[in-house]
């Protein structure tokens, strides 16, 4: 049976097969991974009751960040005791760092056959029975009353949905939450502990992994966010130059070509276009190389409509299916689908996204 599960959240899973030529393949397919104190199972979707899968962790190595698929640094590796490599993906950098961090904390406890767990907040700080953290936290979490998330900048790093570690002991005091700092700061400590605060910058995060207690710090410098908020980091992350930019942390909804006009020569080139949700960007491609994009169209409060006739276009470039996509500062861009049908599809799915997407 399997034993408390310690994490649990989707990541992408590679799987690689032979093709008749020979060449390696690799896809990769989003699975929801549970770790528990032994193992990791992944399964098909969330509510599904038996795994897919299940890798055992005793004995088991962990490589991170796993240089195997060069562009793709979200990527770790497991390798286990039998020397077999699973390779997981994580959506961002912080995702990937405490996936490392807990699966890691697994692999050494197994070793040295200790119990996984967290250093359990009641014991270490002596939090008062009364206090109820999901009730703080929701407190915290307000829109209107809580802790601001705000923009904050440190070392070339811009951290996004994110509060200091002095914000939250103020907040504490100013809501009758605690008598004085040292009391607030134990509350801080032991929503820290439970993982309802997480740390975001080098200082909180060595504070929070130093002792055998866990330090949440009272300072301007070292900054937090809520564990269920949209926080990420743009620039570089602690453990390599990788730019993890806002606009392609959302999720793939639409794929494909597109002859997209070129806005200084009015020229129409074939474009490979992807689609994201949440924030809402189309980035399009060089078709053949599709590593970098050549540009992106900021989706969100953009309007995207059939037309019949494109205003600077030659006759005879012209097949029919355009669109056009207006943005929300009054940017005009034309493209050509292959068929009707493409361009009611791609239309759809642009609309849908700019109005629901960041």
């Amino acid at each position: 049976a399997m034993s408390t599960t310690h994490r649990s959240g989707k990541l992408l899973i590679v799987t690689c097969f032979i093709d008749t030529q020979g060449t390696v393949l690799s896809s990769w397919k989003a699975v929801w991974v549970v770790l528990s104190e032994d193992g990791i199972e992944f399964y098909k979707k969330k509510t599904d009751h038996s795994p897919k899968g299940m890798i055992p962790l005793k004995g088991a190595t962990l490589i991170s960040p796993c240089q195997d698929f060069g562009k793709r640094t979200l990527v770790f590796r497991i390798t286990t005791d039998k020397k077999q490599d699973h390779f997981f993906q994580a959506s961002h950098v912080e995702e990937r760092e405490f996936w490392v961090k807990d699966i890691k904390r697994a692999i050494t406890c197994l070793q040295g056959g200790k119990r996984f767990a967290r250093k359990s907040t009641r014991r270490s700080i002596r939090l008062p029975e009364t206090v109820n953290l999901v009730e703080l936290y929701t407190l915290m979490r307000d829109q209107d009353d809580g802790v601001k998330e705000l923009k904050l900048e440190q070392q070339n790093r811009v951290f996004n949905h994110c509060f200091t570690g002095a914000t939250v002991v103020d907040w504490l005091i100013s809501k009758d939450k605690a008598r004085n700092r040292p009391e607030a700061l134990m509350l801080a400590t032991g929503l820290l502990n439970e993982g309802f605060l997480q740390p975001a910058g080098d200082l909180a995060k060595e504070g929070a992994e130093s002792a055998e207690q866990t330090a949440f710090l009272d300072e301007t410098m070292a900054l937090y966010y809520f564990a269920d908020s949209g926080f990420f980091c743009e620039g570089y992350s602690s453990d390599e130059d990788v730019i993890v930019k806002e606009e392609f942390r959302g999720n793939i909804i639409k794929q494909g070509c597109l002859l997209k006009q070129g806005h200084k020569r009015k020229n129409w080139k074939v474009r490979k276009f992807i689609l994201r949700d949440d924030p809402a960007y189309l980035h399009y491609y060089e078709p053949s190389k599709g590593d970098d994009p050549l540009g992106s169209i900021h989706l969100r409060g953009s309007v995207v409509t059939a037309v019949e006739y494109v205003p600077d276009a030659k006759k005879h470039d012209i097949d029919g299916n355009l669109f056009e996509i207006i943005t929300s500062d009054e940017v005009h861009y034309f493209f050509q689908a292959a068929t009707g049908e493409e361009r009611k599809d791609w239309i759809k799915a642009i609309q849908a996204v700019s109005k629901s997407g960041k």
